[in-house]
């Protein structure tokens, strides 16, 4: 979940800041400690758009909502911020001949915040819980069948088929370990029980408002542990955040272009970062219910109907990269000639539609997204250049992904995450993929999907050619890459972490 920009800003006051100046706290008013090895005297304030619903590290999301449990919960592998993945309490890990069996060895001296020890029962344990609690992210275990303990400090995981992603999703949600005493309780919903740097202060937490951490006495890994306090406050209004930020309140949030500006202006530092891409999605591409997208020309006169650069300027204050291509630039997948593959070009697109027989016209159906007014209001009026009338639906609500899974959609506008490639793939193109409802398969296709699950160390570089197949074949319109804004203030030192809208717990240091 990322921030998209509001239609409208909302105009903030120096009065405003001023007020909140005067009510707020010092964020960094956190307990001195000393002696050697001790935490930094310092605490560690950020802005956050939600509270987590749940501490079960089971119920761990991705992007922003991943943060909070990276307080309490170690998880097997470290991804660093270039996107490097790094021991953590996996010491080492390493596949058999046939990508079929991940065997993964353990760190022998940590503990959970409870006294319960962590071993490879203890992962055995996690990663069971994992994949049966109905999680938002179970899927990131799909293919692990089955996990053995092989001795105290060594599991195998077991998969059906080889998955390019699974060192990844252990860095993510499906690596995070909680206590196996406290794992499936009531407790553990309410008060994360982990390995990590950090415990919550349940006396100082307040739902819907702030959560309250300490530093862990006795963490194995002090380099990790950078504050003695956390308080992630929960501010959802992206100007709520903006004044809290320039007023003192918090260290660091996450802001948009337009709230940016003030953040700008009050001298705070972007750690800026691309993460998502924005643009149309054609998903009836066999014509199952909109026959015109099942012409390759259709779908490729709507990628030239757009001026990218100018939409980018005028919706995003330039704050983006336009693009042709869905998958991102540190994927391994991107492809440089395909950044710019449809130019702005009206008439080429008049004359696609011409050839295809659309030359009078037709129709595109989108739902409303609440978040995105502008830029439909935008693609609308330069499809209608070329003759082709965009109709805006209901808008979406909370039971979109059903909607779509069940074909209520033959297009969309939206925001889509641009990470490591396998995960893009299972998110936008397989017949797996949320984002592919009508199953398009094509032979060719799948021959290359098929090329990046047993690709190995050489995935990454074999879905180059799955982005260019879904790029000529114009299975998307996508318009620009978004630069997710950062902001923080000269208090701390903040590393962005790629392919996340939000730095990971450990990207943030005492400003020296």
């Amino acid at each position: 979940m990322k921030l998209g920009p509001k239609a409208v800003a909302t105009a903030i006051t120096v009065s405003a800041a001023l007020a909140l100046t005067a009510c707020g706290g010092n964020a960094n008013s956190g307990n001195a400690n000393s002696g050697a090895g001790a935490p930094a005297a310092t605490a560690l304030t950020l802005g956050t758009i939600q509270d987590v619903r749940s501490w079960d590290p089971a119920q761990a999301h991705v992007g922003h909502v991943l943060q909070p449990y990276q307080a309490a919960y170690d998880s097997l592998v470290l991804r660093e911020p270039d996107g490097k993945l790094s021991p953590m309490l996996a010491t080492a890990w390493k596949y058999n001949a046939t990508d079929t069996v991940l065997t993964v060895d353990l760190r022998t001296d940590v503990t959970f915040s409870d006294g319960a020890k962590f071993d490879a029962e203890a992962a055995k344990a996690n990663l069971d819980h994992f994949k049966n609690a109905n999680g938002p992210q179970m899927a990131q275990l799909g293919a692990v069948s089955e996990v053995k303990v092989v001795d105290a400090d060594t599991i195998d995981l077991s998969l059906t088929a080889p998955d390019p992603s699974l060192e990844f999703y252990l860095s993510q949600a499906a690596g995070l370990m909680g206590s196996p005493k406290a794992l499936g309780t009531e407790g553990i919903k309410t008060e994360p029980v982990g390995s990590g740097p950090y415990v919550m202060d349940k006396a100082s937490t307040v739902k819907d408002s702030q959560t309250v951490f300490t530093a862990r006495e006795g963490y194995w890994n002090k380099d990790l542990q950078k504050f003695s306090k956390l308080t992630l406050k929960i501010l959802a209004d992206p100007t709520a955040r903006t004044n809290a930020l320039v007023s003192g309140q918090i260290d660091a949030t996450l802001l948009d272009p337009k709230t940016g500006k003030q953040a700008e202006g009050a001298k705070m530092k972007l750690a800026s970062n691309q993460v998502d891409w924005q643009g149309l999605l054609l998903f009836d591409r066999d014509g199952a219910k909109n026959p015109a997208l099942k012409d390759v020309r259709v779908r490729q006169a709507i990628n030239y109907a757009f001026d990218r650069k100018t939409i980018l300027d005028q919706v995003m204050l330039g704050q983006g990269t336009p693009t042709s291509q869905p998958f991102g630039k540190e994927s391994g997948a991107w492809v440089e000639e395909l950044e710019n593959k449809y130019s702005y070009d009206p008439a080429k697109a008049k004359a696609l539609l011409k050839e295809a027989g659309y030359e009078s016209g037709l129709t595109l159906e989108v739902p409303a997204i609440p978040m995105f007014e502008t830029q439909i209001s935008v693609v609308k009026q330069q499809l209608a250049d070329i003759g082709i009338t965009l109709n805006l639906g209901a808008a979406l609500t909370n039971t979109f992904t059903s909607d779509i899974a069940a074909q209520k959609f033959n297009a969309m506008y939206f925001s889509l995450f641009q990470g490591e490639p396998w995960v893009a793939i299972n998110q936008i193109v397989s017949t797996k993929a949320l984002y592919n409802p009508f199953k398009n398969a094509p032979t060719e296709l799948q021959a290359k999907i098929d090329a990046v699950q047993t690709g190995g160390t050489d995935a990454a570089k074999l879905a180059q050619e799955v982005n260019k197949y879904v790029v000529d074949q114009a299975w998307f319109a996508p318009l620009f890459r978004v630069n997710q804004m950062y902001f923080h203030n000269t208090k701390v030192t903040v590393a962005p972490q790629i392919q996340q809208a939000v730095p990971s717990i450990y990207n943030y240091s005492p400003a020296k």
